[in-house]
């Protein structure tokens, strides 16, 4: 037998490589854990994006899913992105797309959903059904990202390129949030307000050296999608100061009289990403363990029309407020979260603060406006060099002819032109392309009106790539624009925890959340300060002592013992800028005029008390009036006002002043019998009730208007009038102006009261600071007859045309921050129509 052939090598390509096990470990994982940390799990810092994220963006940007286009298939979008950019699975994809359109996740959802895209209790529906486009806010990440704003890389199969980041118009990160866990490392960031944010990027861009307690004055803490309440405040400043920090989000809750006999709580707010259905478990789990009492039943009344409703039956004899207390304590109606700022800074995880976030996103903004810049200036030379070769032409339209007619092709026609006129080969080629019925006159004057405007644009771009400054102020104005299309008040009030467990509203700032929310009538402060000591005893009975109602300029009610005025003098505390105080007992009601016209009976009983200081009291500790009030989520309240008994005439007149000009006086004794809110004077449509008090005949009544004029007469002038009546002119308005603030002066005190204007531009951001203050003697405007024009009380600076914060009482007057942080007022000026002070910081209150 033939000798057999020796064995055939195996192929090189499978040769089997001996590998030191701990060094293949080492090696995958760390390849593993670069993967999650800069490609899925963490967010880049300038567009507050992860990877998924950016790429669903722009993948949707670029099927044209715009907010004008109707809805497609969200199967159809995953299929995209997975094909072309992100090779992973669908589940992700569809995942991180629900995220961005669920309202309750995000402060301003990303994506437009069409059907079931989840709740805080359950999962969304299958991408099949569900339907998506992008939101109107997602335009403004995207926006001019073909005019190479931004760097493009390959995707993963290299067939296709996909950028880097986005131009992102607003700080994404700090508006929306994130959370995410990688390897080694989290990230979890909360919401903010749009305004808020954008007012401290506008601060960093004027003012490059800025500090961060200068940031918070406009950011004075996260604004959560759900609204509730943020108690505890030392947490978040350590956040924004190193990016670690940690604060407690409450439910916002009211009890009410759900039957005839009956009280009960109800939850109109949760703490942020916190359902229904996970407080209801809770609730019946430690009512089933003997750590609840006093509950009777729980139901859900949940809806799309009404918002979240959760209706908490309080047996009796239990006082409903340590009740809640418990509920605090015991359930998630209470809850922490943990910021840990970590993100994506120039390739590398980085722990910030505020400054940090807010540094790098300008810087983001700055190098995009930027790019963008000298992008369009080249296209705009690009085309003023096409349109004077084609005037060139024109000019000499039939040698033009005769050249191309005499040529033997295309390319001699191109070497002839460029020869005989001096044109450059783009031109030449334009030339050749050119149209017959662009030779006509018309043509010729449209030719030379967009070679003028090229120009004008050419200068304008050239002056904002060369002055830093006009790049700044580009920047600005773009972050305004968005800050105006898509900003929203705030909705989360905040609360800063004292030592003894009193709480104290920052700012008195936040709206409900959804409709129906924010209203209470509960004795919310009680149950808070139980809840922080660790009693959760709260006393039910309260001696009915005389005390003083106090309504601050940030929209702060508490109350003090005693009969005495408060001191007009004090030292500089936070909240002590009083509006209103009114004299009562702690078992008795007083009346808090809202802007509707309404006057809404509050129990001074729920208001929270202060202690007196030396001086003025600080209403540190108070809450939001719109929380001791039922109040609608469109209503702000102006003034707190006694309310006498029906038929009573002994006491003093109600005055009121509308933003149209109308003063009124509501005679005492005309409250009904019954019913805990009544209309005090019938508005015109679209007039608001800018100012409440209490006026006696022999008290001087003062206007303010925005067009910076003020009318002071007696109030004997104003006769009262009944509840049903719409009141008399009290000044003549110029047109466009308002009345902006009113004030009730007693004769003997106008000696002692001041005037305090703020005035600014028309089309300034709220809260950035910007305009002039003047503080005046009241007695240095004269008297003038009702119904007339009054004086003027401020000069217009340049930018100024109205203004826009006004307030008159007797001094010394206090001004504060959107923090109720004090802020400094001019000396005052004699001249009653002198130009203001710039301002120091901006204002949200005076008292």
């Amino acid at each position: 037998m033939p000798k057999s052939a020796p064995p055939t090598p195996p192929p090189t390509d499978h040769l089997i490589v001996e590998q030191d096990l701990p060094t293949e470990m080492r090696t995958s994982f760390l390849e593993y854990a670069y993967s999650v940390i800069y490609a899925r799990a963490l967010p880049d810092a300038r567009d507050g994006l992860k990877p998924v994220q950016r790429r669903i963006l722009f993948q949707m940007d670029r099927m044209g899913l715009r907010p004008d286009r109707p809805h497609v298939k969200s199967s159809r979008v995953v299929g995209d992105v997975m094909g072309r950019l992100h090779p992973h699975g669908d589940v992700a994809i569809y995942e991180a797309l629900v995220r961005l359109a669920q309202p309750f996740t995000m402060r301003l959802p990303l994506v437009d959903g069409h059907g079931n895209f989840g709740s805080l209790d359950d999962g969304p529906a299958a991408p099949r059904y569900t339907e998506a486009r992008l939101a109107a806010p997602a335009l403004s990440l995207t926006a001019d990202i073909d005019e190479d704003t931004v760097d493009f890389a390959p995707n993963y199969d290299y067939t296709l390129t996909e950028p880097e980041v986005l131009p992102a118009a607003f700080p994404n990160l700090l508006v929306n949030g994130a959370s995410g866990i990688a390897v080694g490392m989290a990230t979890n960031m909360p919401p903010h307000n749009l305004t808020e944010v954008v007012a401290a990027a506008r601060h960093l861009l004027a003012h490059p050296d800025a500090t961060l307690e200068e940031l918070m004055a406009f950011v004075p803490g996260p604004d959560l999608p759900a609204g509730g309440m943020i108690v505890g405040l030392d947490g978040i400043r350590e956040a924004y100061r190193t990016g670690r920090g940690k604060f407690s989000t409450r439910a916002t809750a009211r009890i009410e009289n759900i039957t005839a006999r009956k009280k009960g709580i109800v939850i109109t707010e949760l703490p942020y990403l916190v359902g229904p259905e996970k407080v209801i478990a809770r609730i019946k789990e430690t009512v089933s363990s003997k750590k609840l009492q006093g509950i009777t039943d729980v139901a859900d009344l949940t809806d799309r029309k009404h918002g979240t409703r959760l209706v908490i039956g309080v047996k009796n004899g239990y006082n409903p407020e340590a009740v809640l207390a418990q509920l605090y304590r015991h359930t998630p109606l209470e809850d922490s979260f943990g910021i840990n700022n970590v993100c994506l800074v120039d390739g590398q995880p980085r722990t910030l603060g505020l400054r940090e976030l807010l540094d790098v996103f300008v810087r983001h903004r700055l190098t995009v406006v930027e790019r963008r810049t000298r992008f369009r200036l080249g296209k705009r030379r690009e085309r003023q060099h096409l349109v004077e070769g084609l005037l060139i032409a024109i000019v000499d339209i039939d040698e033009v002819i005769q050249v191309i007619r005499s040529s033997e092709d295309a390319a001699t026609a191109r070497r002839r032109l460029m020869q005989v006129f001096d044109l450059s080969e783009p031109q030449a080629n334009y030339i050749l392309e050119l149209q017959l019925r662009r030779l006509t006159k018309f043509s010729v004057i449209e030719l030379e009106k967009e070679r003028d405007e090229l120009a004008a644009e050419i200068a304008e771009l050239e002056a904002i790539l060369n002055d830093e400054s006009l790049l700044r102020d580009t920047v600005s104005r773009e972050l305004a624009a968005v800050a105006e299309e898509f900003g929203t008040p705030r909705r989360t009030v905040l609360l800063e925890a004292a030592g003894t467990g009193a709480g104290a509203l920052n700012g008195g700032v936040g709206a409900p959340g959804g409709a129906g929310a924010g209203a209470s009538q509960a004795m919310r402060q009680a149950a808070a300060v139980s809840l922080m000591a660790g009693t959760g005893e709260v006393p039910l009975t309260v001696p009915d002592d005389p005390c003083r109602v106090l309504l601050s300029a940030t929209g702060l009610v508490a109350r003090v013992g005693g009969a005495e005025p408060v001191p007009r003098s004090g030292g500089r505390q936070r909240h002590d800028a009083l509006v209103s105080q009114v004299a009562t007992t702690a078992r008795g009601h007083v009346g808090a005029i809202t802007d509707t016209g309404r006057l809404v009976r509050m129990e001074v009983l729920s208001t929270p008390e202060v202690p007196r200081l030396e001086g003025a009291p600080s209403l540190a500790g108070g809450q939001p009036a719109r929380l001791l009030a039922d109040v609608e989520p469109d209503e702000r309240i102006v003034g707190l006002v006694p309310i006498g008994s029906p038929g009573d005439t002994s006491g003093t007149p109600i005055v009121l002043a509308t933003a149209g000009g109308v003063v009124k006086r509501v005679k005492p004794g005309s409250e009904p019998k019954h019913g805990d809110a009544w209309e005090v004077i019938a508005l015109a449509d679209g007039d608001r009730v800018v100012f409440a008090g209490a006026a006696a005949d022999s008290d001087m009544l003062v206007l303010v208007t925005s067009d910076a004029r003020l009318l002071r007469f007696e109030a004997a002038k104003v006769r009262p009038q009944g509840r049903g009546a719409g009141g008399m002119a009290g000044v003549a308005l110029h047109e466009g102006a308002r009345v902006v603030a009113g004030a009730s002066v007693p004769v003997d005190l106008l000696a002692e009261a001041v005037v305090v204007t703020v005035a600014d531009g028309a089309g300034a951001l709220p809260g950035t600071g910007s305009g002039s203050v003047k503080v005046t003697p009241l007695d240095r405007y004269p008297a003038k007859g009702r119904a007339t024009g009054g004086v003027r009380a401020q000069r217009f600076l340049r930018g100024e045309d109205q203004l826009v914060l006004a307030w008159v009482g007797v001094g010394p007057a206090r001004a504060v921050g959107s923090g109720g942080q004090p802020v400094d007022l001019p000396d005052p000026d004699e001249r009653r129509d002198a130009s203001g002070t710039p301002l120091s910081a901006p204002i949200a209150g005076i008292g």
